[in-house]
């Protein structure tokens, strides 16, 4: 399996169109090669290439921000003397300053495949930035580790914010060059785009399923860091919205979940009671973690560890992480009903409760603190969005 960075650095006929043009480079850590030279310093070999610029989104060009919601500097590049300009500091979103050293735009983003992802916003926003100023964007294209699969609520008019780039379910199972396409049909945008696309990715095969197995991991955020963390995030990520620990300051962060005191096997008991089908395609295994850092701090917790690592137990078709983390929230509101479990606080760049910014619509924490709601109700109205989504992607599919 080729990336579109690989395929881009082995063939000159790729480069041609760019001779005499400016070109910029939109990445982050896990913007590596097979080799893992990071795509910076592989662009800035080329003798072709005229590289004046480089973008980095949500936590560096470098990956140096741990948690969310830290911002980066703008900084001048000291091996290849290029400003470096953060789409995550004063703006998320390209200055006219910004735009100005370059013609093209290249995006080589490792994206994990949920709508929660900041990435896909910044590829949205300056393939915006591009269409108003007569720029070019070329992606680069990469796997998409969650591989093809759909799932979740998709995002209501009114709720977009720099966690929701659209109208798409929170796992919508394309990479980021397919995205670039639809974002653009989407939005209505005239700009001149390209994708380089992958060689040999093959997202239904075992046992990546998205991910090609023989590729190395490199952490595409400070907390993803693993193809099991991949597979979990379109649910565990809900847990940002909560008083939940979803592991930050542990070993396997956004793998697992809890808090002090759970009764984690009576949570499990009553997952198992309320929606069965929902628990497919993974092993659930209580744990104990004590975070270092984050939620709940040096306090013991009580947690469960979703598993997707052995391909004995590992259903891709049948795991379905969203409706796993709902039904725990479900389970944990008949365990205690006055649990204070949705956290209050600015996220994102939004002053609307988080859990409502996250799903993109109340819908989400309605079903959940709703007593008379059942496991049928909330599937009902998923599968209508995951159906829509099915239908309005398929033109975009490049794989």
């Amino acid at each position: 399996m080729k990336t579109g960075l690989e395929r881009f650095l082995q063939d000159p006929a790729l480069r041609a169109p760019l001779q005499g043009r400016r070109v910029a480079l939109l990445a982050h850590p896990a913007s590596v090669t097979r080799d893992l030279t990071h795509s910076l310093d592989a662009l800035a070999a080329l003798p072709d290439l005229k590289l004046t610029a480089a973008f980095g989104p949500q936590h560096g060009l470098r990956g140096d921000k741990q948690d969310n919601m830290v911002e980066s500097p703008d900084f001048t590049d000291p091996q290849h003397g290029i400003p470096v300009f953060s789409l995550y500091g004063e703006v998320r979103r390209p200055t006219a300053a910004m735009l100005a050293p370059w013609d093209v735009l290249l995006v080589d983003l490792q994206d994990l495949g949920c709508r929660i992802y900041t990435f896909i916003t910044t590829l949205r926003y300056v393939l915006e930035a591009a269409a108003a100023s007569a720029k070019a964007v070329w992606v680069l294209d990469r796997p998409n580790p969650a591989g093809r699969p759909v799932e979740g609520l998709s995002l209501r008019d009114g709720w977009e914010s720099f966690v929701g780039a659209g109208p798409m379910p929170m796992r919508h199972g394309m990479t980021m060059g397919e995205l670039g396409h639809w974002f653009i049909a989407h939005l209505g945008l005239q700009v001149e785009y390209r994708v380089i696309t992958m060689e040999g990715w093959r997202p239904e095969a075992a046992p990546g399923f998205g991910w090609p197995p023989e590729r190395t991991w490199v952490n595409p955020s400070p907390n993803a860091a693993n193809l099991s963390m991949a597979r979990a995030y379109a649910g565990t990520v809900m847990l940002e919205g909560t008083t939940l620990s979803e592991g930050r300051g542990t070993t396997r962060p956004l793998e697992l979940f809890g808090a002090p005191g759970l009764d984690t096997r009576r949570l499990l008991t009553d997952m198992r009671a309320l929606a069965p089908e929902w628990l497919h395609g993974c092993v659930l295994r209580e744990c104990w973690f004590e975070p270092t850092f984050h939620k709940h701090a040096g306090q013991l917790c009580a947690g469960v560890q979703i598993h997707t690592e052995d391909p004995a137990h590992y259903g891709h078709a049948a795991f379905r992480p969203w409706r796993l983390q709902a039904l725990a929230f479900k389970a944990l509101r008949r365990q205690a009903p006055g649990y204070p479990l949705w956290r209050d606080f600015p996220y994102e760049y939004e002053t609307r409760l988080a859990i409502d910014v996250i799903n993109g619509s109340p819908l989400l924490r309605e079903w959940v603190d709703d007593p008379g709601a059942t496991p049928a109700d909330l599937h009902a109205l998923v599968a209508a969005d995951e159906a829509a989504w099915l239908r309005a992607r398929q033109p975009y599919l490049l794989y």
